[in-house]
């Protein structure tokens, strides 16, 4: 089969690129594994907000209901991806695993399970969030505590009563933290580096918005800006076991593509000693784990909050060097020379939001892909 374009994947960068091609009159066929869109944030856990604003947050032509609350739950994610697809007409093809994808002399060829597919035109709008990544230690074989990934954490209901260890601060650990201290359990976050912290609001105003403001200065300069602001509202986590690395975060996010921890709560509870701080497992004991600093902790579970990859190289054939560390695209939202035709939406880490980001990918690469059908 062939179309004039393919996209790959049914979360909110497939369905941006979709509606926006079919802006530009140009037909797209939307390839989706799982067998509805937005999968990746049905399977989230049950307590995850956004944690940039709905105002900055929607996609193109089609706003989040007034009805939402200013950070719209998970569910809430999901339905306005569903109403967004359903007012779009954007019908993926669901149960296309994609096998191989790779350049030929007419343009690409897209291998699922069942198909082939060819297109002079490949959106790769899969997202990050397709492969856990689950790190090991010495001894945890031996572990007789039950070990899960934050992929497979639905709520803290289960873990009632029980001391659980959650690795990494990041979005998903902080409130994975909160959850588990909120249904009774007797949470720990394990910390191996600095981490840099920002709350969420800043005096009543989203934090995205002084991203935007300031996002053609110099990161250096915005983050000197915005420490001052950060200390008063966070203060000096250093006695709590959360070291502070030299960069900033605005610096962390443009120079490394990492996100800080937004805090939604979870310092709170950090200073009033309902969720400790640890630093990184040396090791697992059938009972528990010995951190780095040689202190050991009984724990009944740990939850691995460590993030994912996108996975993108597993299937996509490329001659040009177009993917970086774990599988993630160098470049997303504009043409790539090295390799003519395939493009990526939704992979640019930004201080600006990311569904603000995939917006804005999506209407640019849109109007690219225009620009060449109208030359073909």
């Amino acid at each position: 089969m062939t179309a004039p374009v393919i996209v790959v994947g049914a979360g909110p960068a497939g369905l941006a690129m979709a509606a926006c091609l079919q802006r530009e009159k140009i037909p797209c066929l939307v390839l989706e594994q799982n067998d509805q869109v937005g999968s990746s944030w049905v399977g989230h856990y049950r307590r995850l907000h956004l944690h940039t604003d709905k105002a900055h947050s929607a996609l193109p032509f089609f706003e989040f209901p007034r009805s939402c609350p200013r950070y719209p739950s998970r569910q809430q994610v999901v339905d306005y991806l569903n109403a967004y697809a359903h007012f779009h007409q954007i019908r993926p093809v669901f149960g296309k695993k994609i096998i191989r994808a790779r350049r030929t002399e007419g343009g690409w060829e897209v291998h699922t399970q069942d198909a082939v597919y060819r297109t002079p035109s490949l959106v790769v709008a899969a997202g990050y969030n397709r492969e856990p990544q689950r790190p090991t230690w010495p001894g945890q074989e031996g572990y007789q505590g039950q070990v899960l990934h934050s992929a497979d954490y639905v709520n803290g209901a289960p873990f009632k009563g029980r001391r659980v260890l959650v690795v990494g601060l990041g979005n998903s650990g902080g409130e994975i933290a909160i959850d588990l201290h909120e249904h009774g359990a007797h949470p720990f976050l394990a910390v191996r580096s600095p981490v840099n912290v920002i709350r969420r609001e800043m005096f009543g105003i989203p934090f995205l918005t002084f991203g935007i403001l300031q996002n053609k200065w110099p990161p250096e300069w915005a983050d000197a800006m915005n420490a001052p602001l950060l200390r008063l509202l966070i203060g000096d986590l250093t006695r709590h076991g959360l070291r502070r690395p030299k960069e900033g975060p605005v610096t962390q996010i443009r120079r490394h593509g990492r996100v800080p921890f937004i805090d939604v709560g979870t310092v709170r509870l950090i200073k009033q000693g309902l969720v400790q701080v640890r630093p990184g497992i040396e090791r697992f004991t059938a009972q528990g784990v010995v951190f780095d600093d040689g202190r050991a902790e009984q724990v009944d579970a740990v939850v691995l909050a460590t993030g994912y990859r996108p996975h993108v190289q597993s299937w996509l054939e490329t001659d040009g060097h177009v993917l970086g560390e774990g599988g993630a695209p160098l470049c997303s939202g504009q043409a790539l020379e090295q390799a003519p035709g395939l493009y990526f939406c939704g992979y640019h880490v930004s201080a600006t939001g990311m569904l603000r980001e995939i917006a804005q990918e999506a209407r640019q690469l849109a109007g690219i892909i225009a620009r060449t059908h109208t030359h073909v």
